[in-house]
């Protein structure tokens, strides 16, 4: 009898997976359900990306195998973009690392450097990958906790009474998913301070950097980052190209061969015309991202305002990013209860919170990848539900 591994008992399919299914189904009754759950972007690359990457794929010679460490020109496209939104110098040729998106970058380095067994710290909320994959790889994972009175910013108080001694990877990410929180210099700094004091590695995954954000900070703006800290980014939100996969990491040169180690015994590269296409689209001038990543989500982000006050639920009007947070009424049973009830009564589909950790249960996602003109239609169905 053929039987699966056990590493599977240590994760269940993935939340968005199973509930899409549903919503097929409902939209296959002819329910019309507007989703307002996932981080997809709506908008294309700009016409030069895509441009670049259809005449690039004529050449004859473009459709043979890759580096594994990517090709020069979308390195260099890389370290230009950090040196522009970031002001942080990388060198091309040794402290970059393409990627097949960030969630690829999460495997390689969880492979590069913890072993079975070794414990990770995980943020809660947070990411439901850095669980997923830690576990799937033997690792043990362990929370350290996030909090609305804290700005969803670490509590190193709390950190530093954890058993660290098998600690091997911090996960953190900001601007911070779910809840929009925005990246703050202090907490930089003392995230490397706390790296440095442990021998342990903190990777800051930053893909929403851009997204309604005036203030562009990296963890690598802080010295001494390189030495004991990764950064992860991606081109799916702030490049409307989520289904490009492409993704970098940046960290020093000997962190980098570590991974290029992994990585080059998992993937063959990546197409060459796509990665002219995205070291291309690393060029976009100053007013493409303002319209694609400020001016269309504000317009998005008032929208899904009135949607969670029309829900009873309350946010934070600072944050950050291509999502809204929101606090569910204290009449609600949880987020996954009020979400289901929007899903059923309103046609429109929402995340509940608990997806990202147990201090999300009394909360709710609001995903500003929809057109403005379907975003009024869930405002106005929900209106009419509640």
């Amino acid at each position: 009898m053929i039987t699966p591994a056990q590493r599977l008992d240590t994760v269940q399919e993935y939340y968005f997976s199973v509930k899409l299914r549903e919503v097929a189904q409902l939209n296959a009754e002819g329910k019309d359900i507007i989703s307002l759950a996932i981080g997809s972007p709506d908008m294309p690359p700009s016409r030069e990306t895509i441009n670049t990457l259809c005449q690039e794929a004529q050449r004859p010679e473009a459709h043979g195998y890759q580096p594994t460490r990517g090709i020069a020109e979308l390195r260099q496209g890389m370290a230009q973009f950090y040196q522009r939104w970031f002001g942080v110098a990388l060198s091309a040729e040794t402290e970059i690392q393409p990627l097949i998106g960030s969630k690829e970058g999460i495997l390689h380095i969880t492979l590069a450097f913890a072993n079975p067994g070794d414990i990770v710290l995980v943020p809660n909320p947070g990411y439901p990958t850095y669980t997923s994959l830690s576990r799937l790889l033997g690792c043990e994972v362990m929370y350290y906790d996030l909090d609305a009175e804290n700005d969803w910013q670490p509590d190193f108080e709390q950190l530093e009474q954890m058993p660290l001694e098998r600690v091997k990877i911090l996960w953190t990410c900001y601007p911070h998913m779910p809840t929009g929180a925005a990246a703050q210099r202090t907490t930089f700094e003392r995230l490397v301070a706390f790296a440095q004091k442990h021998d342990i590695l903190v990777v800051n995954d930053n893909p929403y950097g851009l997204i309604l954000n005036e203030e562009h900070l990296s963890l690598l703006q802080v010295d001494g980052a390189k030495d004991c800290c990764i950064e992860l980014n991606s081109m799916s939100k702030s490049h409307n190209m989520p289904g490009w996969r492409v993704g970098m990491l940046a960290t020093n040169a000997e962190f980098v061969k570590w991974i290029l180690k992994v990585k080059s015994n998992i993937d063959s590269g990546t197409f060459r015309p796509l990665q002219l296409a995205a070291a291309k689209a690393y060029t976009n001038d100053d007013a493409w991202h303002r319209e694609a990543n400020f001016q269309t989500y504000a317009e998005r982000r008032a929208i899904a305002e009135e949607i969670m006050q029309a829900l009873g639920c309350t946010y934070d009007a600072k944050a950050v990013g291509m999502f809204l947070w929101g606090k569910i009424p204290d009449t609600c049973a949880s987020g996954e209860a009020l979400a289901d009830e929007v899903l059923h009564k309103a046609r429109t589909f929402i995340s509940p919170g608990f997806i990202f950790g147990s201090a999300g249960e009394r909360y709710i996602r609001l995903s500003l990848c929809q057109k403005s003109e379907k975003m009024r239609q869930a405002l106005e169905r929900i209106k009419a539900a509640f």
